[in-house]
């Protein structure tokens, strides 16, 4: 079974760890059943390419998965890497909260 994560496609992260530590990108993709995801612009890898249909083939270069451990969400107001919480508000709703800052990132 998948573990529930705070994180979600849209979220700006900045990576904590590897080869690419202090560059941020928002997640393209969130693979929960891998607990992975594809931070845009972070852990470029080249793929060789059959040409399919009318497409060309050739080398591309696109992002690869990153554990979600290597991730952290970015503070809206401070910038720098945070953990996230959550809490309700009045009318009853959960939201996601930076704990940094407590700015909520919904």
């Amino acid at each position: 079974m998948a573990r529930r994560f705070r994180i979600k496609r849209g979220d700006l992260v900045t990576i904590i760890t590897g080869k690419d530590k202090g560059k941020s990108g928002d997640i393209i993709n969130v693979f929960r059943d891998r607990e992975r995801v594809v931070v845009q612009g972070a852990n470029m890898v080249k793929r060789h390419q059959k040409p399919q249909g009318g497409q060309q083939g050739g080398i591309i270069e696109k992002e690869a998965s990153i554990h979600i451990s290597n991730v952290a969400h970015v503070d809206p107001e401070s910038k720098k890497p945070t953990r996230v919480g959550a809490k309700f508000l009045k009318d009853g709703t959960k939201v996601r909260v930076a704990r940094r800052s407590g700015a909520e990132l919904d």
